[in-house]
């Protein structure tokens, strides 16, 4: 179920849980909008990298027929790389709901990026 974002636009929040289904069984593209000092110290396996701070909806990675999620350290990152996408004309609603902290709290490994 979407909603609105409070940064605009709709928003679909993902468990962490659902995110790891998805890249597992490769429906999922998991985009992490941290910066690269945050995820040099620690990144969910599998995941590309796209700073918020130098964020570029058409330098997105293709997502090749797989859903692109937005994942960040707490939630808030993602949803606002999430409006900005949208803001580009882009048809991505969906983020990882407490980022990779939720991740972790899930129980799901983590790696040195």
């Amino acid at each position: 179920m979407s909603e609105m974002n409070p940064f605009g636009g709709r928003v679909v929040h993902l468990s962490p849980a659902e995110v790891k289904a998805g890249m597992a069984d490769g429906t999922i593209l998991l985009v992490d909008v941290r910066e690269p000092n945050e995820t040099t110290a620690e990144r969910i396996p599998g995941s590309v990298l796209a700073p918020l701070q130098s964020f570029d909806p058409a330098a997105l990675p293709d997502p090749a027929g797989r859903r692109l999620v937005f994942s960040c350290r707490s939630g808030q990152r993602s949803q606002k790389a999430l409006s900005l996408a949208q803001a580009a004309g882009l048809d991505y609603e969906e983020h990882m709901a407490g980022g990779i902290l939720g991740w972790k709290d899930a129980g799901f490994a983590t790696e040195a990026g």
